[in-house]
């Protein structure tokens, strides 16, 4: 039968790649895909006894086939088998989310090459090589949703992020580009745009201000680290990974090549 666009999500029989996926923003994600009732494989960096608890727990949890593959993001060949390896295990890929990514912050003079190699093949081009992979197989079974986690940054600047600034721009043109391809197809690709999120990394950014300015952690969160944020309220995980959800729905089909903020008001300055 097919899903009521009013109903509750049900991803029951789909399969989804989420990378950065060990943490934060990415474990969000799949979790939130699992509880829909997708098969899930995870992919990031970590402690490999803690990725084992979260991979086994997703399982568990929601009755779901859940993998973890260690891909490097930086390498074309490890996304391109990764995708491989999902297909195999779970039958397809129907759901891509490429939400890996990594920041560094320096005046455009002194930031390091090596530094800029990395935000940009972590950042961009590793989108590139997982829709490259996974888009054949959504073409030959007629669906797929594509969600490129991007930036309040992939809309608009700030100084000394060129690299971060430059990369989540390059996903909000892929993105556009993905669903101009396939616009015909019961395929979309969107990117969201995320403002300062909640989690653990930032966590700890709050600590190091805190520190290095001499402030309270509540001034640090309202006038450093939310500067550009008119709610000055953070982001959460949990509505980052409910929009994704929401794509990957009956009611998301006609959204594609959008680039969707979820920033607090940030871009509307």
């Amino acid at each position: 039968m097919p899903e009521s666009p009013l109903a509750p999500v049900s991803l029951s029989g789909r399969r989804a790649v989420v990378t950065g996926s060990t943490s934060g923003i990415g474990l969000g994600i799949a979790r939130a895909l699992a509880a829909a009732g997708a098969d899930v494989m995870l992919n990031g960096f970590g402690d490999k006894a803690a990725i084992e608890t979260t991979r086994a727990g997703l399982a568990a949890d929601y009755g779901v086939q859940a993998l973890y593959s260690d891909a490097d993001m930086r390498d074309g060949d490890a996304i391109k088998a990764m995708i491989s390896q999902a297909e195999s295990a779970f039958g397809g890929v129907d759901i891509l989310v490429n939400n890996a990514g990594i920041q560094h912050v320096s005046a455009i003079e002194a930031f390091p090459v090596d530094k800029w190699d990395a935000i940009i093949a972590i950042n961009l081009s590793s989108s590139f090589h997982a829709i490259r992979a996974a888009l054949p197989g959504m073409k030959a079974r007629g669906w797929g949703r594509i969600v490129n986690i991007a930036s309040a940054h992939g809309l608009a600047a700030s100084p000394f992020k060129s690299a971060y600034v430059a990369a989540k721009h390059g996903v909000v043109g892929l993105t556009k580009s993905v669903a101009l391809e396939v616009a015909e197809l019961d395929i979309t690709c969107n990117a969201l745009c995320p403002g300062y999120v909640r989690t653990p990394l930032v966590e700890g950014q709050i600590e190091d201000q805190a520190k290095a300015h001499g402030l309270p952690r509540d001034e640090v969160i309202r006038n450093v680290i939310l500067a550009a944020q008119p709610n000055k309220r953070f982001i959460e995980v949990d509505e980052v990974a409910a929009m994704t959800l929401f794509l990957c729905s009956a009611m998301g089909r006609s959204i594609t090549g959008a680039a969707l903020s979820i920033d607090g008001g940030w871009v509307a300055r």
